[in-house]
């Protein structure tokens, strides 16, 4: 069995939001700035004030398979995990996903 490292990336909108849904948000909206979460192994859920769109970036590593659908779907879990213990409902979930280890660097030389 190999694994290499993979790193999803989870888009989504924030659906049906009430005043309560949206303080919540808004009240943690500093912890789940874009610039700040990264990709992680815990996962990192980003939004704005806007409340309109969010994304979770984690990162973890699984066995190499003919295409990515078995980590996209970790992914999908664990970003709509996230969002439901934000108490908010979601919707278009769709997750892309990167090998770590097949990305080559070019560097200057």
């Amino acid at each position: 069995m190999t694994e290499h490292t993979y790193r999803i990336l989870v888009r989504g909108r924030f659906t049906d939001l009430d005043d309560a849904g949206r303080e919540r948000l808004l009240a943690e909206v500093d912890r789940h700035s874009l610039l700040t979460n990264g990709f992680s192994e815990e996962g990192a859920l980003a939004y704005d004030r806007s409340l309109d769109f969010f994304s979770f970036r984690v990162q973890f590593r699984a066995e190499v398979k003919g295409d990515d659908r078995a980590v996209c779907e970790k992914g999908l879990g664990l970003a709509a995990r996230a969002v439901d213990e934000l108490g908010v409902d979601y919707r278009e979930l769709k997750a892309s996903a990167t090998d770590v280890d097949l990305v080559k660097v070019r560097r200057k030389g």
